[in-house]
């Protein structure tokens, strides 16, 4: 059974750059373009009209950058998963975007073929992040941290959160959770707002790498 390319948006306001990503996208026999956008409204309106499982976003666009985009977005419950595509390797933009929702941060000047193999992986739900910025998050959520929040206690989730975490850990989304465990997404959702209240974190992404970082992901 062949399933259908994976549908991605492009919002970008430089012509070139979407049309260098739309020709290496198009060699590609399971991903396909079904939409561009020069500018960040522009892209939230074809958002909602296409619903395409893949969003590739630029960072700093004139009159509504790329994290505002991406809030409304979420506001909107577009289920789309969300990649920003940027230049910046500055961490602050790298958090600020991981904490408003995104699915992956990528840079600009990564070779095509990487850029090809992230995407791979971001359409078939896991989490994308260009390698030179793993670490620089991993150290930017330790430091953002309040001092006074107590550790996470992984003892105090039930044995569904603690199945979940481990999902998110790996990458994995709500959707691509949901059918591992036969359950809902709207169900996954549930388990994940609890198991962040929990462990007093504030995004799957500080869930992920605290997982990691305490070797929790490996069952």
């Amino acid at each position: 059974m062949s399933e259908s390319p994976a549908s991605i948006l492009l919002i970008d306001d430089h012509p070139l750059l979407r049309q260098g990503i739309k020709q290496l996208i198009d060699m590609e026999d399971d991903m396909v373009v079904t939409g561009e956008a020069s500018n960040a409204a522009d892209g939230i309106r074809l958002a909602t009209e296409l619903e395409p499982d893949l969003i590739l976003m630029d960072l700093n666009m004139p009159e509504m950058d790329g994290i505002v985009a991406l809030k409304k977005l979420r506001e909107q419950n577009i289920s789309s998963r969300i990649v920003m595509f940027t230049v910046s390797d500055q961490e602050d933009d790298v958090v600020a975007a991981l904490r408003a929702g995104a699915d992956g941060y990528l840079l600009k000047d990564m070779e095509p073929e990487d850029m090809i193999n992230q995407l791979h992986q971001a359409a078939v739900g896991k989490m994308v992040i260009s390698d030179r910025l793993t670490t620089l998050l991993a150290e930017a959520l330790r430091s953002n941290k309040p001092q006074q929040a107590s550790r996470p206690d992984f003892d105090s989730l039930t044995p569904r959160e603690k199945d979940i975490l481990r999902l998110i850990a790996e990458g994995l989304s709500n959707k691509m959770i949901g059918r591992k465990l036969d359950i809902s997404d709207g169900t996954v959702k549930v388990h994940v707002k609890h198991l962040l209240k929990k462990l007093n974190l504030r995004s799957r992404v500080e869930v992920a790498v605290w997982a990691v970082e305490e070797g929790l992901h490996k069952g």
